[in-house]
């Protein structure tokens, strides 16, 4: 069989991608969680030490670690930041005349 495959380059944003409303608000808080998790396994803690620390029962940090993150807001992950002792800075900048909308970016120092 000879199939050609199709190949598109993705906007850097898979929310984006597939046409999902929200996409740059997605992205930011996949990108929050991804810094949480990886402190809890810098800190080797279990979701039920993870839990207590940040104040929520267990299964939240479970859909944490599942991405389902539906139900956490931009805001509650930044206090989740602070309670695993990272600051959270938020900086407004113009965006480049080269491009045409502004973006929500998250970045990890």
């Amino acid at each position: 069989m000879n199939e050609e495959t199709e190949v598109y380059h993705g906007s850097g944003n898979v929310f984006a991608d597939l046409g999902l409303p929200d996409a740059e608000e997605r992205l930011a808080k996949a990108e929050l969680a991804r810094q949480i998790l990886k402190i809890i396994a810098r800190q080797r803690l279990t979701q039920a030490q993870a839990a207590e620390l940040l104040g929520i029962d267990q299964p939240k940090v479970s859909a944490l670690t599942r991405g389902k993150l539906s139900g956490f807001s931009m805001e509650r992950l930044f206090h989740f930041l602070n309670a695993l002792g990272r600051d959270v800075q938020i900086t407004v900048k113009a965006k480049p005349r080269s491009r045409q909308q502004a973006h929500l970016k998250v970045t990890a120092a």
